[in-house]
Protein backbone atom coordinates (compact mmCIF):
# COMPACT_ATOMS: atom_id res chain seq x y z
CA UNK A 1 0.00 0.00 0.00
CA UNK A 2 1.54 3.30 -1.06
CA UNK A 3 1.48 6.63 0.74
CA UNK A 4 4.11 8.07 -1.58
CA UNK A 5 4.15 11.83 -1.17
CA UNK A 6 1.40 11.83 1.48
CA UNK A 7 1.97 14.07 4.49
CA UNK A 8 0.58 12.55 7.67
CA UNK A 9 0.27 13.92 11.20
CA UNK A 10 0.00 11.23 13.89
CA UNK A 11 -0.99 11.99 17.48
CA UNK A 12 -0.05 9.73 20.38
CA UNK A 13 2.95 8.91 18.23
CA UNK A 14 5.35 8.10 21.07
CA UNK A 15 3.27 5.14 22.29
CA UNK A 16 3.34 1.53 21.09
CA UNK A 17 0.56 1.88 18.51
CA UNK A 18 1.62 5.36 17.49
CA UNK A 19 5.18 4.26 16.81
CA UNK A 20 3.95 1.31 14.73
CA UNK A 21 1.80 3.63 12.62
CA UNK A 22 4.68 6.08 12.19
CA UNK A 23 6.93 3.24 11.01
CA UNK A 24 4.28 1.81 8.66
CA UNK A 25 3.49 5.20 7.13
CA UNK A 26 7.17 5.93 6.55
CA UNK A 27 7.69 2.50 5.01
CA UNK A 28 4.77 3.17 2.66
CA UNK A 29 6.49 6.33 1.44
CA UNK A 30 4.70 8.93 3.53
CA UNK A 31 6.13 11.95 5.29
CA UNK A 32 5.24 11.96 8.98
CA UNK A 33 4.87 14.41 11.83
CA UNK A 34 4.82 12.61 15.19
CA UNK A 35 2.94 14.46 17.96
CA UNK A 36 2.66 13.45 21.60
CA UNK A 37 2.00 14.81 25.07
CA UNK A 38 5.29 13.50 26.48
CA UNK A 39 8.39 15.49 25.64
CA UNK A 40 10.25 12.78 23.74
CA UNK A 41 9.85 9.16 22.66
CA UNK A 42 11.25 6.43 24.93
CA UNK A 43 14.88 5.52 24.48
CA UNK A 44 15.29 3.05 21.65
CA UNK A 45 12.00 3.85 19.91
CA UNK A 46 12.55 4.07 16.17
CA UNK A 47 10.59 6.92 14.55
CA UNK A 48 12.85 7.17 11.52
CA UNK A 49 12.95 10.63 9.98
CA UNK A 50 9.53 11.65 11.30
CA UNK A 51 9.31 15.25 12.47
CA UNK A 52 8.77 15.19 16.23
CA UNK A 53 6.59 17.47 18.32
CA UNK A 54 6.57 16.60 22.02
CA UNK A 55 5.01 18.22 25.06
CA UNK A 56 1.69 18.93 23.34
CA UNK A 57 -1.59 18.75 25.28
CA UNK A 58 -3.97 18.08 22.39
CA UNK A 59 -7.03 18.53 24.59
CA UNK A 60 -6.10 22.22 24.66
CA UNK A 61 -7.39 23.79 21.44
CA UNK A 62 -4.62 26.39 21.29
CA UNK A 63 -1.88 23.78 21.70
CA UNK A 64 -3.59 21.46 19.22
CA UNK A 65 -3.81 24.21 16.60
CA UNK A 66 -0.19 25.23 17.16
CA UNK A 67 1.05 21.64 16.85
CA UNK A 68 -0.95 20.85 13.71
CA UNK A 69 0.12 24.14 12.12
CA UNK A 70 3.76 23.36 12.95
CA UNK A 71 3.41 19.83 11.58
CA UNK A 72 1.91 21.11 8.33
CA UNK A 73 4.70 23.66 7.98
CA UNK A 74 7.40 21.05 8.63
CA UNK A 75 5.90 18.64 6.09
CA UNK A 76 5.07 21.27 3.47
CA UNK A 77 1.35 20.67 3.91
CA UNK A 78 -0.94 18.02 5.33
CA UNK A 79 -2.89 15.24 3.63
CA UNK A 80 -3.95 13.12 6.58
CA UNK A 81 -4.41 12.98 10.35
CA UNK A 82 -4.36 9.89 12.56
CA UNK A 83 -5.77 10.47 16.05
CA UNK A 84 -4.16 7.88 18.33
CA UNK A 85 -3.71 9.95 21.50
CA UNK A 86 -5.65 8.25 24.31
CA UNK A 87 -5.54 6.33 27.56
CA UNK A 88 -7.37 3.64 29.53
CA UNK A 89 -8.68 3.26 33.05
CA UNK A 90 -10.40 0.26 34.65
CA UNK A 91 -12.59 1.02 37.63
CA UNK A 92 -16.08 0.22 38.76
CA UNK A 93 -18.51 3.02 39.46
CA UNK A 94 -18.89 1.89 43.08
CA UNK A 95 -15.17 2.08 43.82
CA UNK A 96 -14.17 4.64 41.22
CA UNK A 97 -14.37 8.37 40.75
CA UNK A 98 -16.76 10.19 38.39
CA UNK A 99 -13.82 12.45 37.53
CA UNK A 100 -12.45 9.53 35.51
CA UNK A 101 -15.24 10.09 33.00
CA UNK A 102 -14.05 13.67 32.54
CA UNK A 103 -10.42 12.56 32.24
CA UNK A 104 -11.10 9.94 29.57
CA UNK A 105 -13.46 12.22 27.68
CA UNK A 106 -10.70 14.81 27.54
CA UNK A 107 -7.90 12.45 26.54
CA UNK A 108 -9.76 10.02 24.27
CA UNK A 109 -12.35 12.25 22.60
CA UNK A 110 -11.46 15.90 23.00
CA UNK A 111 -7.93 15.35 21.65
CA UNK A 112 -9.38 13.87 18.46
CA UNK A 113 -11.89 16.71 18.17
CA UNK A 114 -9.31 19.45 18.74
CA UNK A 115 -6.71 17.93 16.40
CA UNK A 116 -9.29 17.32 13.67
CA UNK A 117 -10.60 20.88 13.87
CA UNK A 118 -7.05 22.18 13.70
CA UNK A 119 -6.35 20.03 10.64
CA UNK A 120 -9.41 21.08 8.62
CA UNK A 121 -7.83 24.22 7.19
CA UNK A 122 -4.81 22.20 6.04
CA UNK A 123 -6.43 19.08 4.62
CA UNK A 124 -7.07 19.15 0.87
CA UNK A 125 -10.15 17.73 -0.80
CA UNK A 126 -9.64 13.97 -0.70
CA UNK A 127 -7.77 14.12 2.61
CA UNK A 128 -7.94 11.49 5.33
CA UNK A 129 -8.74 11.29 9.05
CA UNK A 130 -8.48 8.04 11.00
CA UNK A 131 -9.56 7.74 14.64
CA UNK A 132 -9.09 5.00 17.24
CA UNK A 133 -12.30 3.71 18.80
CA UNK A 134 -12.65 0.49 20.79
CA UNK A 135 -14.38 -2.82 20.16
CA UNK A 136 -15.47 -2.83 23.81
CA UNK A 137 -17.53 0.30 23.13
CA UNK A 138 -19.89 -1.87 21.08
CA UNK A 139 -20.81 -3.84 24.23
CA UNK A 140 -19.27 -2.61 27.46
CA UNK A 141 -18.34 -4.78 30.41
CA UNK A 142 -17.91 -4.03 34.09
CA UNK A 143 -15.19 -1.55 34.98
CA UNK A 144 -14.86 0.07 31.57
CA UNK A 145 -17.75 2.52 31.72
CA UNK A 146 -15.64 5.66 31.50
CA UNK A 147 -13.40 4.23 28.79
CA UNK A 148 -16.19 2.90 26.59
CA UNK A 149 -18.27 6.04 27.04
CA UNK A 150 -15.39 8.13 25.73
CA UNK A 151 -14.69 5.72 22.87
CA UNK A 152 -18.39 5.65 21.97
CA UNK A 153 -18.02 9.40 21.64
CA UNK A 154 -15.10 8.88 19.25
CA UNK A 155 -17.25 6.59 17.13
CA UNK A 156 -20.19 8.97 16.90
CA UNK A 157 -17.79 11.85 16.22
CA UNK A 158 -16.26 9.81 13.38
CA UNK A 159 -19.65 9.21 11.77
CA UNK A 160 -20.72 12.83 12.14
CA UNK A 161 -17.49 14.28 10.77
CA UNK A 162 -17.57 11.84 7.85
CA UNK A 163 -20.97 13.22 6.86
CA UNK A 164 -19.81 16.80 7.35
CA UNK A 165 -16.79 16.37 5.06
CA UNK A 166 -18.31 14.23 2.30
CA UNK A 167 -18.64 17.16 -0.07
CA UNK A 168 -14.87 17.69 0.13
CA UNK A 169 -14.09 14.03 -0.41
CA UNK A 170 -12.31 13.85 2.95
CA UNK A 171 -12.80 10.41 4.45
CA UNK A 172 -13.17 9.91 8.20
CA UNK A 173 -12.99 6.39 9.60
CA UNK A 174 -12.28 4.63 12.89
CA UNK A 175 -10.68 1.32 13.79
CA UNK A 176 -12.03 -0.50 16.83
CA UNK A 177 -9.34 -2.69 18.38
CA UNK A 178 -9.85 -5.21 21.14
CA UNK A 179 -6.80 -5.68 23.39
CA UNK A 180 -3.62 -4.42 21.76
CA UNK A 181 -0.45 -6.40 22.41
CA UNK A 182 1.64 -3.74 24.14
CA UNK A 183 4.11 -3.96 27.05
CA UNK A 184 1.71 -2.17 29.48
CA UNK A 185 -1.13 -4.55 28.60
CA UNK A 186 1.12 -7.57 29.06
CA UNK A 187 2.17 -6.22 32.44
CA UNK A 188 -1.44 -5.64 33.51
CA UNK A 189 -2.62 -9.06 32.28
CA UNK A 190 0.38 -11.39 32.65
CA UNK A 191 -1.69 -14.58 32.52
CA UNK A 192 -3.49 -13.73 29.28
CA UNK A 193 -2.88 -15.48 25.97
CA UNK A 194 -1.05 -12.69 24.16
CA UNK A 195 -1.36 -14.55 20.86
CA UNK A 196 -5.07 -13.73 20.77
CA UNK A 197 -4.49 -10.01 20.96
CA UNK A 198 -4.13 -7.56 18.07
CA UNK A 199 -0.59 -6.39 17.38
CA UNK A 200 0.21 -2.71 16.79
CA UNK A 201 1.59 -3.70 13.38
CA UNK A 202 -1.72 -5.30 12.36
CA UNK A 203 -3.59 -2.15 13.28
CA UNK A 204 -0.99 0.00 11.55
CA UNK A 205 -1.45 -1.93 8.30
CA UNK A 206 -5.17 -1.24 8.33
CA UNK A 207 -4.63 2.43 9.16
CA UNK A 208 -2.18 2.82 6.27
CA UNK A 209 -4.78 1.28 3.95
CA UNK A 210 -7.40 3.77 5.15
CA UNK A 211 -4.94 6.58 4.43
CA UNK A 212 -4.24 5.32 0.93
CA UNK A 213 -5.92 6.16 -2.39
CA UNK A 214 -7.37 2.66 -2.49
CA UNK A 215 -9.65 3.51 0.46
CA UNK A 216 -11.20 6.59 -1.16
CA UNK A 217 -14.70 5.02 -1.20
CA UNK A 218 -14.67 4.22 2.53
CA UNK A 219 -15.91 6.85 4.96
CA UNK A 220 -17.86 6.81 8.21
CA UNK A 221 -16.75 3.21 8.77
CA UNK A 222 -16.22 1.74 12.25
CA UNK A 223 -13.99 -1.27 11.66
CA UNK A 224 -13.62 -3.90 14.43
CA UNK A 225 -10.10 -5.34 14.69
CA UNK A 226 -10.42 -7.97 17.39
CA UNK A 227 -7.91 -10.72 16.67
CA UNK A 228 -9.09 -13.81 18.56
CA UNK A 229 -10.30 -12.03 21.70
Amino acid sequence: MSLEGKRVAITGAFGSLGAAVVQAALKAGGKVAAIDRVDAPPAGMDLGDAKRFGGVDLSDTVQAQSAIDAAAKALGGLDALVNIAGTFRWETLADGNPETFDLLYRINLRTAVAASKAALAHLPDGGRIVNIGAASALKAGAGVGAYTASKSGVMRFTESLAEELKARGITVNAVLPSIIDTPPNRKDMPKADFGKWVTPQQLASLIVFLLSDQASAITGALIPVTGRV
